[in-house]
């Protein structure tokens, strides 16, 4: 029987190949976190935002944001990736659009403001990626539709807020968990 021996890993390598697998992870749970929705109106309820939140604070800001691109991108391609396994040019000029959109900055701010923080940092950073999102996502919900903005944030963002807040509470308490 022989050994083979090989060289301890470098620690280049090492962090290339967890920043992969927390990529390919990332991009598995955007997925299955979009396939978790509610339709409620013309936006549906989902965990995207927390998976969108969570992927900004654990991969960091320009690696949270590529993976999110990435995975909006495949899904503006066509695969069925977002709520209600939709996905290409409906969901690229769609209602929903805005939302989807915003996913990669929402990814940026979120790891951005919260860094290395404690709990209460990632928190107010969740809550800011949520507000965001939800800023935008209705901005565009009332241009598509040409809808008053009055009645965009009366169906495209107030009954989201407090999923938001909850959301953004659970992913605090996630990154607490995983950083002990």
């Amino acid at each position: 029987m022989s050994t083979i021996l090989t060289a301890p890993a470098k620690s280049g390598e090492k962090r290339r190949l967890q920043q992969v697998l927390g990529a390919v992870i990332a991009f598995a749970f955007l997925t299955a976190s979009s396939h978790i929705a509610v339709p409620v109106g013309p936006v549906p309820m989902t965990m995207q935002t927390l998976a969108v939140t969570l992927t900004g604070v654990f991969l960091g800001p320009r690696l949270g944001a590529a993976v999110t691109a990435a995975w909006v991108a495949c899904g503006f391609s066509g695969l069925p990736l977002f709520a209600m396994g939709n996905g290409g040019l409906a969901a690229m000029v769609g209602p929903t659009a805005g939302y989807l959109y915003t996913f990669p900055v929402v990814a940026f701010v979120t790891g951005f403001l919260a860094g290395k923080g404690g709990f209460l940092r990632t928190l107010a950073a969740m809550v800011a990626g949520n507000a965001l999102c939800l800023a935008l996502g209705t901005a565009w919900l009332a241009a598509v539709l040409a809808m008053p903005v009055a009645k965009a944030v009366a169906v495209g963002a107030a009954p989201f807020v407090v999923g938001g807040l909850l959301k953004s509470v659970l992913g605090a308490l996630i990154v607490k968990a995983a950083r002990r």
